[in-house]
C-alpha cells in the first residue's frame, strides 16, 4: 500500500521489512520453548499418532501402520497433510520430536509475517503491525509449539492463504484467487472442514469488483484450486484402501462419539461409548468409519432432541476454557506441568485468548459503516461473557461461546459491505465453520486455536484502516466492475 493510501499522519505500510521484523520476532519468541521442549514434551494425545505416521513417511514407508501382529496396511484415519509436513522435516533433520517443534516456530514466525501482509491490505501501518504482533504473541499460540497438532498450523495455512489472495501483485483475480485457493488446500489436507472456506477465500481478492460474473468466477478458481491439490490424495486412497475418502477416514467416529450424551459435548472414548454391534466385525478402515458415522445418524434420528441439547454443551466444550496448549503439556510431561504450573499456565492462556477476542470483536464495532449502534449492542453484550463466565453472573447465562460468536454477529451487520472487508470475512468465516462443524460433531478447546491467527489478522482494525479501505464497510452497494 503506497503512502497516499494511508490516513494523513499515518505511517504506510512496508511490508517488506515489516513482515520481516515480525515473523523473526514471533520465531524468536517461540525458539526458546521450541528448544526447551525437545526432549522434554514428548508426542501426546493425537500428536503420537502423528508422530509415528511422520516417521514412517521418512522413511520413505508412506502413510502406513504397523500393526503388532506384523501386519502393515495403509491408512488414512487422521488427515495426511500435517504428518506429511513434519515426515519431511524428519527425512531432512531427523526424526526427533524437536524437529517438529522448531517447524512450529518457524511456520509461527511465517503466519506473524501473513497475518502483517494480509492486514496491511486494509489497514495502515500501525494497524498491520499490530496483526502481527497479537499472532506473534497470543499465549496459547506460543504455548502450543511444542504440541505436535494440527490447529494452530491449519489455522496459520489459511492466513497465509487470504495474505495470498490479497497480495497487490500484477496478476488477475482469478489468478490471485487460484494462488489463495491451492495454499488453502494445504491446510485441507491438514483439517478437511477448511474446504467450506474455499469459496470465501476466492472473495478476497477483489473488494473492488462488484461484478457478479467477476466475483463467481474467482470463486469457482480458489475452490476448483483447492479441491485440486487435494485430489491427488483422494486418488490414492480410493487405490489403495477398501473404499474412495477425500482426506480422512474418521467423520464417522467422530459423528458417532458426538451423538452420546456420553460425552457431555466433548469427547469421549469408544471403550466408554460402545462400539456398534453392526460395527464389531468390520475392519477395513473406511467401512469402519461409515459404519460408525450410519449409526452415529442412526441415534441422532431416534433422539433429535438430545443431540441437539448438547450444541451448547458442544460450544462451550471448544470456546470456553482456553487452555488447550496447557492441557497438552500437562498431558506430556506432568511431572513439569503440575497442578500449580497448569493453573499458572491456564490462566495465560485464558486471559491472552480473551484479551484477542475482545480487540478483534472492538475493531468490528468500532469500525465505521452501518448498524453502530446494534454493533455496540453485540460488543457490549459479547465482552460482559467474555471478561466473566456468565454462570456467575446468573445460572441461566451461557459461558463464553456466544462471544466468540459475536463475531460472526458483527460481520454480519455490516450486509453486504461485509464482501469489502477482507480480515472481517475470513475471522469470522473460519469462527462460523468452527462452531458449525463442532455443533454437529463434539467440541473441544483446541479447536478455538484454529480461529486465533484470523482474530489477530481482524484485530489490526483497531489502530486504523486506511482511507483506500475507508470504505469498506460503507453500506452502498459497490459500483460494477
Amino acid at each position: 500500500m503506497s503512502a497516499p493510501d494511508a490516513p494523513r499522519g499515518a505511517a504506510a505500510p512496508r511490508p517488506s521489512l515489516d513482515a520481516l521484523l515480525v515473523g523473526a520476532a514471533a520465531f524468536a519468541v517461540r525458539l526458546p520453548l521450541a528448544l526447551y521442549g525437545a526432549g522434554r514434551f514428548p508426542p501426546a494425545d493425537d500428536g503420537a499418532f502423528y508422530h509415528v505416521v511422520a516417521e514412517r513417511i521418512a522413511r520413505g514407508l508412506g502413510y502406513t501402520w504397523a500393526w503388532p501382529d506384523g501386519a502393515v496396511t495403509y491408512a488414512a484415519h487422521y488427515p495426511v497433510g500435517y504428518p506429511a509436513l513434519v515426515g519431511a522435516a524428519y527425512a531432512l533433520f531427523g526424526a526427533h520430536a524437536g524437529v517438529a517443534m522448531l517447524l512450529h516456530a518457524a511456520i509461527g514466525g511465517l503466519g506473524a509475517a501473513g497475518a502483517y501482509l494480509f492486514a496491511s491490505r486494509t489497514f495502515t501501518r500501525r494497524g498491520a503491525l499490530l496483526a502481527g504482533a497479537l499472532l506473534a504473541l497470543a499465549p496459547g499460540l506460543v504455548l502450543y509449539t511444542p504440541a505436535l497438532m494440527t490447529e494452530v498450523v491449519s489455522g496459520t495455512v489459511l492466513v497465509l492463504a487470504a495474505a495470498v489472495a490479497t497480495a497487490k501483485r500484477p496478476l488477475p483475480v482469478a489468478a490471485r484467487a487460484a494462488l489463495g485457493g491451492a495454499t488453502l488446500g494445504a491446510g485441507v489436507l491438514m483439517r478437511p472442514e477448511l474446504v467450506v472456506l474455499a469459496p470465501l477465500v476466492g472473495l478476497l481478492p477483489s473488494p473492488g469488483l462488484a461484478g457478479r460474473r467477476m466475483r463467481l468466477f474467482a470463486v469457482a478458481a480458489a475452490s476448483a484450486a483447492c479441491l485440486a491439490v487435494c485430489v491427488p490424495w483422494t486418488l490414492r486412497n480410493c487405490a489403495r484402501l477398501e473404499h474412495c475418502a477425500f482426506v480422512s477416514a474418521n467423520g464417522g467416529w467422530n459423528l458417532y462419539i458426538g451423538s452420546s450424551p456420553l460425552g457431555g459435548g466433548g469427547w469421549a472414548p469408544i471403550d466408554r461409548i460402545g462400539v456398534p454391534s453392526e460395527c464389531r466385525e468390520v475392519f477395513g478402515e473406511v467401512e469402519k468409519d461409515r459404519c460408525f458415522g450410519r449409526a452415529g445418524l442412526e441415534r441422532i434420528a431416534a433422539h433429535p432432541g438430545a443431540w441437539l441439547g448438547l450444541v451448547p454443551k458442544k460450544l462451550a466444550a471448544t470456546f470456553d476454557y482456553g487452555t488447550a496448549a496447557t492441557y497438552y503439556l500437562s498431558t506430556s510431561s506432568p511431572e513439569r506441568v503440575g497442578e500449580r504450573a497448569k493453573a499458572a499456565l491456564g490462566a495465560i492462556e485464558i486471559v491472552g485468548q480473551r484479551t484477542l477476542l475482545l480487540i478483534a470483536l472492538a475493531a468490528l464495532a468500532l469500525a465505521p459503516g452501518p448498524r453502530r449502534r446494534a454493533r455496540l449492542g453485540v460488543l457490549a453484550f459479547s465482552a460482559l461473557l467474555s471478561l466473566s463466565p456468565g454462570q456467575v453472573l446468573h445460572p441461566l447465562l451461557p459461558g463464553v461461546w456466544p462471544a466468540f460468536l459475536g463475531v460472526v454477529a458483527l460481520a454480519l451487520l455490516f450486509g453486504r459491505a461485509l464482501l469489502r472487508e477482507p480480515t472481517a470475512l475470513v475471522a469470522a468465516g473460519v469462527v462460523a465453520m468452527t462452531a458449525l462443524v463442532h455443533s454437529v460433531f463434539f467440541g473441544a478447546s483446541r479447536y478455538t486455536l484454529v480461529c486465533l491467527p484470523a482474530l489477530a489478522a481482524l484485530g489490526g482494525g483497531l489502530l486504523g484502516r486506511a482511507e483506500s479501505s475507508g470504505a469498506a464497510f460503507d453500506s452502498r452497494p459497490p459500483a460494477a466492475g
